[in-house]
C-alpha cells in the first residue's frame, strides 16, 4: 500500500476512531446528554435551598450521578421503544438504535441496567424517598409518557412532562428526607414550563411530526393557535415562580430576578405569537433557547438567593 496515499502530506498514517469509542459514544448518545444539563440544572439548586446553605459535597455528587443513572435510563428506554419513528424524522435519524451502532437487545439491557443502579445507589447514598421518586420518575417518562400519551394526543407533552419536574422533588428529598410546599411549587413551574419549551421545538419539526404521525401540538395546530398556548403557560410559568418569594421566603436577588427573566421570557412568546398572526417568519426556535435560558437563570437565582444575607 502506497503510504503517501494513506497518510496524505505528513506522511503519517491516518487512524480512524476506535470501535469501542464509537459505542462509548453511541451508549452516551442513548442517554440524551442535553437533558442531563436539565437535570443539574434543576436538581443542584434545589438542594441548596433546602439546605439554606451548601449541602455535603459527596451528597450533592451522589444524587447527581443517581439522577443521571435514572434521567439517563429513562431517555434509553424512550430510544427503544421510539426507533421505529425515530427512523422518519430528520431531528432523529442519527440516534444510536436507527443507524445500528447499538443492537434494540443492547440498548434495553443497558436502560434496564441504569434503572436499578439509579434506584439501588440513591437508596443506599441519599435515603429511600429520593429513590422511590427516581423510580416514580422512569416509570412516567417510560410508560405513561412514551408508552401511552405520545402517540395518542397532542396534549403528550402536557402531562409527559411531569417526568422531567421530579429531579427538583429528588434535589430536596435528598437533603431533608421529605417533602415541602417549596419543592412542590418548583415541580408545579417545571411542569408549566414543558410546554412553552418544547411546543416551539414541534412547530421547528412540523414535517418530522407529520411524517412519523406523531400528534406534536406544533403539528396539529396552526402557528397562532401554538402560539397562544406557549403564552398562556409562560405566564402561568412566571406567575409561579413568584409564589416561591412568600412559601420559601426568597430574598429581594431571587424577587427581581424572577420578575426580569420572567418578563423577558414573556415577551419571547409574546413575539413568537405576534409574528404567527402576522403571517411571518415565527422563528420557534428563539423561544426554544430562550426558555432553556430563563429556567438555567431562574434556577441560578434560586442556588444564589439563600447564601445572600438579604
Amino acid at each position: 500500500m502506497d503510504i503517501s496515499t494513506a497518510s496524505g502530506v505528513t506522511g503519517r498514517p491516518t487512524t480512524r476512531p476506535k470501535a469501542w469509542r464509537r459505542t462509548l459514544r453511541a451508549y452516551i448518545t442513548l442517554t440524551k446528554p442535553r437533558v442531563l444539563e436539565l437535570l443539574l440544572v434543576t436538581t443542584v439548586p434545589v438542594m441548596i435551598l433546602a439546605q439554606g446553605g451548601f449541602p455535603s459535597l459527596w451528597l450533592v455528587l451522589a444524587t447527581v450521578i443517581g439522577g443521571s443513572m435514572s434521567a439517563g435510563s429513562a431517555a434509553a428506554f424512550n430510544m427503544y421503544l421510539d426507533r421505529d419513528i425515530d427512523a422518519h424524522m430528520q431531528r432523529t435519524v442519527n440516534r444510536p438504535l436507527v443507524t445500528g451502532e447499538v443492537t434494540p437487545r443492547a440498548a434495553l439491557i443497558f436502560a434496564w441496567v441504569l434503572a436499578v443502579a439509579s434506584t439501588i445507589w440513591l437508596l443506599l447514598t441519599t435515603n429511600w424517598v429520593a429513590a422511590t421518586l427516581s423510580a416514580v420518575a422512569i416509570f412516567f417518562y417510560v410508560v405513561i409518557y412514551t408508552m401511552i400519551l405520545k402517540r395518542r394526543t397532542e396534549q403528550n407533552i402536557v402531562w409527559g412532562g411531569i417526568a422531567g419536574c421530579f429531579p427538583v422533588l429528588i434535589g430536596w428529598t435528598a437533603v431533608t428526607g421529605s417533602l415541602a410546599w417549596p419543592p412542590v411549587i418548583l415541580f408545579v413551574l417545571v411542569f408549566l414550563w414543558t410546554p412553552p419549551h418544547y411546543w416551539p421545538l414541534s412547530m421547528k419539526y412540523k414535517a418530522d411530526y407529520d411524517e412519523a404521525v406523531v400528534p406534536m401540538l406544533g403539528s396539529t395546530r396552526n402557528a397562532p393557535q401554538v402560539g397562544l398556548q406557549v403564552i398562556l403557560y409562560a405566564w402561568a410559568t412566571v406567575a409561579c415562580s413568584l409564589l416561591l418569594v412568600p412559601v420559601a421566603h426568597m430574598g429581594l436577588v431571587y424577587t427581581v430576578l424572577a420578575v426580569v427573566f420572567g418578563g423577558w421570557f414573556i415577551y419571547e412568546s409574546h413575539r413568537l405569537y405576534t409574528r404567527a398572526v402576522r403571517g411571518t417568519a415565527a422563528a420557534p426556535m428563539r423561544v426554544f433557547h430562550a426558555s432553556i435560558t430563563y429556567l438555567t437563570l431562574l434556577f441560578l437565582a434560586i442556588a444564589v438567593d439563600p447564601l445572600l444575607p438579604f
